[in-house]
């Protein structure tokens, strides 16, 4: 893309920590965005969002400063209480548990949402004072739903451009639910009213698209088509798998430390097949039905006793609240309960890690694995299943995906399961782990063919296609007019 794109996310893709001696200091964050957006660089590309910490009004000239030399980064600075109520009390709090279909979860109040709306105002101010004429906003995720509109508010005032000038493209990143559930917000028309202010709305799945565009038909009144809405203006939505980069996972894995870990890893279990998890301790993993359907397979095949073991890697997740505690406190009763049935002195069933991995530890758990298990009762994409896939080139390990999981529509060869039925599950452990040797470099030869070619690359060069698209078409428009 030859124009400038300025990025915004609710964090900045950068650590900030202060030291004891209050020193600011920055570490390049990773994760599946950062990744995707890393090819985008130099002078057309700026970065905007919230730095993660709260900083004090003397302090944040120079971190704005830093932030902008060492990373291309602006900030947008959030009081502590404002970033709180924002991010655990609405964004958290309200549209996460909704859009995964847990409406029970939902604590609605008006005074996050005014922190909400304050927050994407704020955004909004952030971006006008950067704007250039010509640049394409790319705003991303729940967090910043009602971003699009206030951005051009915001760009109108500040420089008398007419609203429909500015390039907006969102992309969701988690799944959009059904409008019956989604119609359960209060707020449902002031969401849809202002993420339809973007040029590109970009989704994972054709589900989510179209479970968008009938909550729009059905709430805002407005004619719709399979690719977009008859707004003010015609308003292009997409469907845009995002994938991974596999050289990250690959290139690792010819490190002779990663090596020796993997060899480690393998002398430690001895002969037993390993299942692995490795999720976010969030009530949409589906770590209890994982468990259960564990507990069923042992029951019903006991020939497998003390021959397969059940590595979890559950990574913390929003300790302080309520919902994630009582969870937790499920899974170690499970865990326990399992370990305790089917286990020895000598042996346990389930190793649970209940903490983050070091990124090289990690992709050797992904390497030495038998089986990779995924029991998500929704979610957005899940990238796991296919780093997985991507350092699986040795052994061909063997993917269970549950059906609600958006990468079970584009991984043919994984094992598709429905994880409310864990007998279901627990077949699917049986299969994979019964499976020839040439049914699994099949299954993982199609999967892996997938993963090598939808990467993270392919998603941005499929997005950035079409905002050009967009552009050139509105040109023509103004032309005409």
């Amino acid at each position: 893309m030859t124009r400038r794109v300025i990025v915004v996310s609710n964090r900045l893709p950068v650590t900030t920590s202060i030291d004891k001696n209050g020193q600011y200091n920055y570490e390049m964050s990773s994760g599946g965005l950062v990744s995707a957006l890393s090819s985008l660089h130099g002078d057309n590309f700026i970065w905007l969002g919230w730095p993660g910490i709260g900083v004090p009004q003397e302090d944040r000239e120079s971190v704005s400063r830093d932030l902008k030399s060492l990373f291309k980064s602006v900030p947008v600075f959030l009081s502590d209480e404002l970033s709180d109520l924002y991010y655990n009390g609405f964004s958290n709090s309200i549209i996460w548990p909704l859009f995964h279909y847990h409406p029970g979860e939902m604590n609605f109040d008006d005074e996050s949402w005014e922190a909400y709306t304050l927050a994407n105002r704020l955004f909004a101010q952030a971006i006008a004072n950067i704007y250039r004429p010509g640049d394409v906003v790319w705003v991303h995720d729940y967090h910043l739903m009602i971003l699009p509109a206030m951005i051009r508010e915001e760009i109108a005032v500040k420089t008398r451009e007419p609203l429909s000038s500015v390039e907006i493209a969102f992309f969701l990143h988690i799944p959009f639910p059904t409008s019956e559930i989604y119609r359960v917000l209060p707020v449902r028309r002031e969401i849809l009213l202002g993420v339809l202010q973007s040029d590109l709305i970009g989704f994972h799945t054709y589900d989510y698209v179209r479970h968008f565009l009938s909550s729009v038909s059905s709430i805002l009144k407005l004619e719709t088509t399979p690719v977009g809405i008859n707004y003010d203006r015609f308003v292009s939505v997409g469907v845009f798998p995002i994938g991974i980069t596999p050289s990250r996972f690959l290139e690792p894995l010819k490190e002779p430390s990663v090596l020796n870990r993997i060899n480690e890893l393998r002398a430690k279990f001895g002969p037993v097949k390993i299942l692995l998890g490795v999720d976010r301790l969030d009530y949409i993993k589906g770590l209890p039905h994982k468990f259960h359907a564990f507990d069923i397979f042992l029951s019903e095949h006991p020939e497998w006793e003390e021959k397969v073991v059940l590595v979890q890697v559950a990574v913390p997740s929003r300790q302080d609240v309520e919902e994630y505690q009582n969870l937790r406190g499920v899974v170690n009763e499970l865990v326990g309960r399992i370990n305790g049935k089917y286990g020895s002195i000598e042996f346990t069933p389930i190793h649970f890690l209940h903490r983050s991995l070091d990124f090289k530890e990690l992709i050797a758990l992904y390497a030495m694995s038998d089986v990779c298990i995924v029991s998500s009762t929704r979610d957005g994409m899940n990238l796991v299943a296919y780093e997985y896939i991507a350092c699986q080139e040795e052994r061909n390990g063997q993917l269970i995906l549950s059906e609600f999981a958006g990468a079970a529509q584009s991984l043919n060869g994984a094992i598709i399961v429905n994880p409310w039925n864990m007998e279901e599950m627990a077949e699917a452990i049986h299969t994979a782990l019964t499976m020839s040797d040439e049914k699994r470099q099949e299954t993982h030869g199609m999967m892996f063919h997938h993963v090598s070619k939808f990467t993270t690359q392919f998603w941005l060069e499929n997005i950035t296609k079409e905002i050009n698209r967009i552009e050139k078409e509105k040109k023509l428009q103004f032309e005409k007019d």
